[in-house]
């Protein structure tokens, strides 16, 4: 049996034995290089490929969020002083958890998703702090037909949410003071 260590784009490092086709077949499928000779009975090869290591579609499109900038955003764009009328004078958790969304989506086009420590975290840094387990069934509950999450809830794991098409026109009926949104 022949044997062969090699190193995946991905950053994994792998140890094979097989026969010689069978090793130089997965070779050639990953693309490495010989660097210790040729491949033969009780003989180790070596490969390595340098690259970039390549990340995961969710590490990719994950970005941290700037609480301070949402903040800022909320209390200094065009729709500030109805927003403040219309969201922040009242007591709807459920306008009040969607606020950060659509600042995200309207302002920062909709690069992230929020989890609800971070919708916390703006909220009270708004001056209406909304606790954490009630952001998370709002989101889950009441609010669910105008986010979209990025996983199935699961306890322990954070749900990054996004707010839909439809959440966008009710916030935004709200904000325009249009009869609550509804």
């Amino acid at each position: 049996m022949a044997k062969a260590s090699f190193r995946l784009p991905n950053g994994t490092n792998v140890t094979i034995e097989g026969t010689p086709e069978e090793i130089k077949g997965l070779l050639t499928y990953y693309g490495g290089q010989q660097s210790q000779g040729e491949i033969s009975d009780n003989k180790t090869v070596s490969l390595s490929k340098k690259t970039k290591p390549t990340h995961s579609f969710s590490q990719q499109t994950q970005h941290e969020p700037d609480i301070t900038a949402i903040v800022n955003m909320i209390k200094n764009c065009e729709e500030s002083e109805s927003i403040e009328k219309h969201i922040l004078d009242r007591i709807s958790t459920v306008d009040r958890t969607l606020l950060p969304l659509f600042i995200v989506h309207k302002h920062l086009a909709n690069a992230y998703g929020l989890t609800s420590g971070e919708i916390n975290r703006v909220t009270t840094e708004l001056g209406i702090p909304i606790a954490t387990p009630n952001i998370a069934n709002t989101l889950a509950g009441s609010a669910s037909r105008y986010v979209v999450g990025d996983k199935l809830r699961i306890k322990g794991h954070a749900v990054r949410y996004k707010l839909s098409r439809r959440g966008l026109q009710y916030l935004q009926a709200v904000i325009n003071g249009d009869n609550d949104g509804k």
